[in-house]
């Protein structure tokens, strides 16, 4: 007996006072040495330790921040954060959650924006180069123009309509636009207005190709509605050139001279017909060459193996209008005057687009426009858009990331340099479920926040088609001035609000529905 009372008298010591063993260890709670992180607008890496018994997790914020663990060792893990570099005008922020069995804690971090570049570059000609791939507003002049458009609104399908070849205000189902059309959309939060204006029909014989003074008068009664309501407005020659159907036939022109000279004399007479009828109107008003100039093969057609030529033939039926306008005298001798790129595309422009001669310094802007991606904004064959939306009701891929590329495009090859350029149509059409409604205003939130982040005015596609799906494109009654529907203010405000506001665009990404 004595001998097993010594046994358990050993066993109870050495339970009581021995060294403690790896499996008695109490659990370390979780613990990081440092709750937040700063970068400069440059990115790069940074570290922080964690403390955890258990296995860790690390889930980053934001697609800018990248998190990896290193080797664990004593409860300890090293955390290497990698950051990109900020190519925005604004600082941002997020956060990385760290996670160990039960608990979570953060870590915020901020990066500074990206610093302002020297400002300048000459307003000329465009094609590829280097430049600051850097969006911030250095007070260059295509800055100076993004501050004073903003964001606009089309008046479409109204006197760019046409039937047989004759245009009509009202061909296309729309009212008659009035001057409270012009004051509500200036209370809507919109700057600007552009005006599409179709000439065919209402245009005389050679040589004069005199244009006929009541559609004149009328364009002229519209324009000043906009200068009523403190608008900018922009007014063009649209569906003339309508897939060289009509007399504004670039496929024609450039395989057959003879055409191309006369083209060009028609364009020089109406321009400076149109440029006198204005020419006491202050710089409100732009004028816009043509809207959407192609053979018919948007880009895609023998634009693509006639040797550039028809971009040739567009680039002096550009200098004719520039011409015709400055001659005109008056306000015209430095009126802002927009000109297209071919088919208004964006690679095409970095490819082929060149300004024409001016006698003004500095008074020329480039237009385009960009529906991207076209499944989604315009037949609608696809409900949603964006990292949020459900894979199988979307364009594949990274829809931001290939939106933002167009503007990256704008920017890096343009904007950078001092060339303004203008977003002169861009849209999504109405949806008709809550759902639906909730990504089309998500698609437009971050579209506006892309166009003030990379200095581009935009101007939203309205034709005044009521209803959801293809085409439908109603958000502000042509003939009052009113919300089409509940669903059109709200996209409208979504639209404005994102332009105007102080958000960044990854405040508007982090605010994506979510269903």
């Amino acid at each position: 007996m004595k001998q097993i009372l010594y046994i358990l008298t050993a066993l109870f010591l050495a339970a009581g006072c021995g060294p403690e063993t790896p499996d008695q260890t109490e659990p370390v709670g979780l613990s990081i040495d440092k709750t937040s992180l700063e970068f400069a607008a440059d990115g790069g890496e940074q570290n922080f330790t964690v403390t955890a018994s258990e296995t860790v997790y690390l889930v980053p914020g934001d697609k800018w921040v990248k998190a990896k663990k290193g080797t664990a060792a004593d409860n300890k893990t090293v955390v290497t954060v990698t950051v990109e570099k900020n190519m925005l005008p604004e600082p941002r922020e997020t956060r990385i959650s760290v996670v160990a069995g039960e608990e979570k804690q953060y870590v915020d971090i901020s990066q500074a924006a990206a610093p302002v570049p020297p400002g300048g570059g000459e307003n000329q000609g465009g094609g590829n180069g280097g430049g600051s791939d850097t969006p911030v507003n250095d007070g260059n002049l295509a800055w100076q123009f993004a501050e004073r458009f903003g964001i606009g609104w089309n008046l479409g399908n109204h006197f760019d309509a046409q039937n047989n070849g004759v245009s009509g205000e009202t061909f296309w189902g729309n009212p008659k636009a009035t001057q409270a059309t012009f004051n509500k959309v200036k209370a809507a939060g919109f700057t600007t207005v552009r005006i599409p204006v179709t000439w065919m029909g209402h245009i005389g014989e050679a040589p004069d190709y005199k244009i006929e003074e009541a559609w004149l008068n009328r364009v002229a009664e519209v324009v000043g509605y906009a200068e009523k309501a403190g608008l900018n407005a922009i007014i063009n020659m649209h569906h003339d050139g309508s897939d060289s159907k009509f007399w504004l036939d670039i496929k024609t022109a450039a395989a057959n001279p003879d055409v191309q000279k006369q083209l060009l004399e028609q364009i020089g007479a109406m321009w400076g017909q149109i440029a006198d009828k204005f020419k006491d109107k202050g710089e409100f008003l732009v004028f816009e060459s043509f809207n959407e100039i192609h053979d018919g093969g948007w880009g895609w057609g023998a634009n693509r193996n006639d040797g550039g030529k028809q971009y040739k033939c567009l680039n002096e039926w550009n200098q004719a209008f520039v011409d015709a306008v400055r001659a005109s005298g008056g306000e015209n001798t430095d009126r802002i005057l927009g000109i297209p790129a071919y088919c208004t595309n964006v690679d095409i422009a970095i490819e082929t687009f060149v300004f024409p001669e001016d006698t003004a310094k500095d008074r020329l802007m480039m237009a385009v426009h960009c529906y991207d991606p076209y499944d989604y904004t315009l037949p609608a064959t696809k409900s949603e858009w964006g990292h949020t939306a459900n894979a199988s009701n979307k364009v594949a891929g990274d829809n931001e990331a290939d939106l933002k590329k167009v503007f990256e495009k704008i920017y890096s090859n343009f904007i950078s340099k001092g060339i303004p350029v203008y977003m002169g149509e861009f849209g999504c059409v109405n949806r008709a479920t809550a759902r639906e409604q909730a990504f089309q205003q998500y698609y437009l939130k971050y579209y506006a926040k892309l166009a003030k982040t990379y200095g581009v005015p935009a101007i939203l596609w309205d034709n005044g088609a009521k209803g959801a799906g293809n085409e439908k494109h109603a958000f502000i009654d042509h003939g009052t001035g009113e919300y089409c529907s509940p669903e059109a203010k709200a996209a409208v405000q979504a639209l404005v609000g994102s332009y105007t506001n102080s958000l960044t665009l990854d405040d508007v990404y982090r605010n994506a529905p979510k269903f």
